[in-house]
This record gives C-alpha cells, structure tokens and sequence, in this order.
C-alpha cells in the first residue's frame, strides 16, 4: 500500500465517523492535525538536561494534551528537583519554535478532513500549547486561515483533561456541545471532550 492510498483509506474512514449533523469540528493541534510530538519531546528532553534531568520522554506521551507550564510542573516533581515550571515552559517554547517549528509536517488525512470541511461546519483548534506556538504551527500547515476559533493554554480556567477548553469553543462558536465532535490523539484530550459533553475520535488509532 502506497502512501497516498493509505492516506485516502484514513480519510475515507474519518468522513464516516464523522458523518452525521455536527455542528462543530474541534481538532487537537499536536499529534492530531501536526506530526511535530517528537520534537514536542526532543525540545522537552533538551531543556529538562539544562536543569540536570535526564527526561523519559515517554511521560510527554502520558500527558498528551496537559498544558506545557503542567507537564513542566510534574516532571519538577516526579525527578524531585526544584524549578519555576513557568520558566520551564518558556524556554521549551523558545527551543521548539527555534530549531522545529519551520519543519513540521501535517497528519495528512486529519488536516485533509478539516480542508474538506471548512465552510460546511463550524472548525475549531483546542490546544494544551501556547497561542503563539500552535498559531505559528497551523500557519507553517497553512490551515490557520480555516478556524472558526482557537482556544489554548492558559485561555480557560482549567486546561485538558477538564472540559473547560472545549465548552469554551463550543461556546464561542454557539454550538451546543452535544453537536461538536472533537478530534485528539490522547487520553486527557478524550477526557475533556467526555466530560464537555462532546463525541471524540482517536486519530491515532485509525
């Protein structure tokens, strides 16, 4: 099977669970509409050895989705060793949008099924990461002109796995929650999306 067979298969399918009267397609950024996870990882390991951590990245799996001054917070605490997760977060996001963000590629059937559908639904991007991060990585996609709405980190009283970001989106989009379908590629992103009331689909599982 070549690649663009493949890449048609996936989008096929994704038309299929998607189909229905939704009102509001609400995609995750990293991992789900961007293929950028390892440099998501590769910026976090890089960052934590400068505080002397030599980082499992397998945890930046586990957290898929936590805003990033969080997933700084946890590693500070699971390696015990004391620094500013704010400071953390920051320079993480200066290493990522210096040495990766120009070079990411899309998940070419999700970002297809947001092209396809743009203008017909309502399209929304709710993301654990910064607004300047995810706005510069929809852009290098060339997406960033289809959004309807964009809710990031630090945006909601709580981020993922609480509801807060999607009720939010659905919010500004007047859509009812029970009328939006959310996209993501992890487990507290399913979890927001539950618990905001909203049907999910796991891209990575397709």
């Amino acid at each position: 099977m070549n690649i663009e067979t493949n890449v048609n298969g996936k989008l096929a399918l994704l038309n299929q669970l998607t189909a229905g009267d939704y009102e509001a397609f609400l995609y995750d950024c990293d991992g789900t509409l961007a293929d950028n996870m390892q440099a998501h990882k590769d910026s976090y390991v890089k960052v934590a050895a400068d505080y002397g951590i030599k980082l499992n990245d397998a945890i930046i799996d586990e957290l898929a989705g936590w805003p990033t001054v969080l997933v700084a917070g946890e590693i500070s605490n699971r390696y015990n060793t004391p620094f500013d997760p704010a400071d953390f977060a920051q320079r993480k996001s200066a290493v990522f949008i210096n040495e990766f963000i120009e070079h990411t590629q899309p998940i070419d059937f999700v970002v297809e099924h947001l092209k396809q559908h743009a203008g017909k639904v309502k399209i929304g991007v709710v993301s654990g990461g910064s607004r300047k991060t995810v706005s510069k990585t929809l852009s290098v996609l060339g997406i960033d002109n289809l959004l309807d709405v964009l809710v990031c980190a630090g945006e909601t009283p709580n981020g993922k796995p609480f509801p807060d970001p999607f009720l939010k989106a659905a919010e500004i989009l007047g859509v009812n929650p029970a009328k939006c379908m959310v996209f993501e590629d992890g487990e507290p992103g399913v979890r927001a999306a539950e618990a905001a009331g909203m049907k999910w689909i796991r891209v990575d599982k397709i």
